[in-house]
């Protein structure tokens, strides 16, 4: 009988399943965000730096041309990463508020 009583009381509640489940995910990516932020952009400058003194070391045009470019990708690479990450902490409240004005329709 108790079962019954559980079940009843949990079909008449109004609050969405899926924010159940997404608020745990939301507060971990609140959490996450920030510290994935200052090491990307900390790992990103060193390893920027490290290929700038390897191209600057660089004696032939070809590992001139090799060291450049892998500068280059690593310096889009890590930008975009940096990019998106602020795209995620920039919509994390957005993707919250629409999440709650779906549980309360």
């Amino acid at each position: 009988m108790n079962y019954i009583a559980l079940l009843a009381a949990n079909s008449t509640t109004t609050t969405n399943p899926f924010e159940e489940i997404a608020s745990p995910i939301i507060g971990l990516l609140d959490l996450v965000l920030t510290p994935a932020l200052l090491l990307v952009g900390a790992v990103g400058a060193i390893f920027c730096i490290f290929l700038g003194i390897k191209l600057a070391k660089a004696d032939e045009p070809q590992e001139r041309d090799k060291a450049k470019s892998a500068l280059k990708n690593a310096v889009i690479g890590f930008v975009l990463i940096f990019v998106l990450i602020v795209a995620l902490r920039v919509g994390l409240p957005a993707m919250s508020g629409w999440l709650s004005s779906v549980s309360t329709s």
